[in-house]
């Protein structure tokens, strides 16, 4: 009884099945992304430009300590999908208890020292000159939150090893819809300015929270854990450790690029070229949401099929996933290609923000409908338990090949060099991955042979 909700993963149709996990993942990806960028729309028209640069310098800091949130439930949440496919209820319930307690011991510990050492982190993300008190006064609001954004990660994706999409979806609604009214409470009304932006924030991730918290004390939830699930177990943190680290390792490097961003494009345009990176990042997570929803709604059938060795449905999921998220894909690159002045003005009437921010979108988006591939290859990797391909994979783009351009470009190209990194570098890592892809499905999984 406990497994008739999650053995769907190993039985349903694979179509139907990915639609059916990654259109709630979409919707609810889509609702946050669009939280971020209407919260970015109303700071730039009721604050200023500068604002949004503020905040930009800001999210890589938060953004950091929330990610161990992600990596502890992503690389769990493996386990628990490989273990319910295998019929192992009480090591699930092991993992998901384990999860909580890294959590909030990495979060709560990392939080001290990033508000102890503000105002050395602070100029060093890029935040500068008029830039420098507004971040300030954002960083220290949306830091008080951060554990709890953690465990929303967190929760998030152990819904989704359940089985449970709408539910992961519903995660992601109330807050999003909450911050969006608390900014125009705050921020609007109040007239509170950054101060408001940053309460807005904090207040959604305490929505988000006790949603989740609700999640598993309800009757929808299979994994119901005790006080003995919470004791630290040596073999499943590390099987945590060794999984999750794959995506707070994209998060360190994600957090590093934006630091190294915000840097040189300070030192090449100002205020003005930092400005138009945080519209063009805010796109970056907002644009591409269905091909993120996509990715989300593989990752549990992925690990359920392999757990269960179902390799021949595995296979077939990864082929679907990849086919959607391309077409997908493609119709994100046409809109953006055609409209991103019109884009631009939603967030600014900055003259120079407005002239400079579309080339940048522009180059930003160059090879979008090959990215899927990247993204889905690399999450295979990570939902079977290869922590090391998918290590590698995952900071092939960013890591191995874009940091390095963004330094050397520039030389010679000046901005321009900075922009034209981006779409080398998703090009180089897609081919990448799609080799290392196209040899483990080859070689690696082979529907076993049963004797008759």
């Amino acid at each position: 009884m406990r497994k008739s909700n999650s053995a769907t993963l190993g039985t349903e149709s694979i179509s139907k099945l990915l639609i059916k996990q990654a259109v709630p993942a979409s919707i609810g990806i889509l609702v946050m992304s669009l939280n971020i960028l209407v919260d970015t729309i109303f700071v730039g028209q009721w604050i200023g430009s500068t604002a949004i640069a503020a905040i930009n310098v800001v999210l890589p800091v938060s953004f950091f300590i929330a990610a161990l949130g992600m990596s502890i439930g992503i690389g769990g949440s493996s386990i628990i999908s490989r273990a319910l496919g295998a019929d192992n209820y009480q090591k699930a319930l092991k993992v998901f208890g384990n999860q909580i307690t890294l959590t909030i011991l990495f979060t709560v510990t990392l939080v001290i020292p990033g508000l102890w050492f503000i105002d050395s982190i602070i100029p060093a993300f890029g935040g500068k000159g008029a830039i420098f008190e507004p971040a300030k006064t954002y960083y220290t609001i949306v830091l008080y939150g951060v554990p709890f954004l953690a465990l929303c990660m967190m929760g998030n994706t152990v819904i989704r090893a359940e089985g449970k999409p709408k539910f992961a979806m519903y995660a992601m609604l109330f807050p999003s819809v909450g911050n969006l009214i608390l900014d125009y409470l705050f921020i609007n009304t109040l007239d509170l300015g950054m101060a408001g932006a940053a309460w807005a924030t904090t207040g959604s991730y305490l929505l988000c929270f006790l949603f989740i918290l609700w999640f598993f004390f309800s009757k929808h939830s299979e994994l119901k854990i005790n006080i003995s699930h919470f004791g630290l177990n040596r073999p499943i943190v590390s099987e945590i450790g060794s999984l999750g680290f794959v995506t707070l390792a994209r998060q360190a490097v994600v957090s590093i690029t934006y630091l190294f961003m915000n840097n040189i494009l300070f030192d090449l345009g100002g205020e003005t070229s930092v400005t138009a990176y945080a519209i063009v990042g805010r796109m970056l997570m907002f644009a591409l949401f269905p091909v993120y929803g996509i990715t989300q709604g593989f990752l549990p059938i992925a690990g359920y099929n392999y757990g269960a060795n179902k390799y021949d449905r595995l296979k077939e999921s990864i082929g679907t996933a990849i086919k959607y998220a391309i077409g997908l894909a493609i119709l994100v690159f046409i809109v953006l290609m055609v409209f991103p002045e019109a884009i631009t003005k939603l967030f600014t009437s900055d003259a120079e923000v407005l002239k400079e921010t579309p080339t940048a979108m522009r180059w930003v988006f160059a090879v979008t409908p090959i990215v899927a591939i990247q993204l889905i290859g690399a999450a295979y990797f990570q939902a079977v338990g290869k922590a090391v391909p998918a290590l590698l994979l995952t900071l092939t783009r960013q890591g191995f090949i874009f940091i390095p351009l963004i330094f050397i470009l520039p030389r010679f190209y000046g901005e321009l060099g900075v922009w034209i990194a981006f779409p080398i570098s998703d090009f180089l890592s897609t081919i990448i991955t799609a080799y290392f892809l196209n040899r483990e499905v080859k070689t690696n999984l082979v529907e076993p042979t049963t004797d008759s």
